[in-house]
């Protein structure tokens, strides 16, 4: 008997209420803090990423902010 999807779907939200981990990019909708999430999960572990994804959103906000930075001052915050 194949296992009903509504019956899987309630056991994984049930787990992930249980178990999943508070990440501060699952608390937001900005779109741009996602963004940059996804990209340094991309790079490497979540708990390297967690103190350098609050610093660099504390230093570049937003999209304008980080555009007014020199390609060379990014570039060191990114290492």
């Amino acid at each position: 008997m194949a296992f009903p999807k509504t019956r899987f779907r309630r056991a994984l939200i049930h787990w992930y209420r249980l178990h999943g981990r508070d990440l501060s990019w699952r608390r937001t909708r900005d779109p741009y803090a996602i963004l940059v999430s996804e990209f340094m999960l991309q790079q490497t572990q979540v708990a390297t990423v967690i103190p350098y994804y609050s610093e660099w959103l504390r230093r570049f906000p937003d999209f304008a902010v980080l555009a007014r930075t020199s390609e060379n001052d990014v570039l060191r915050a990114w290492q």
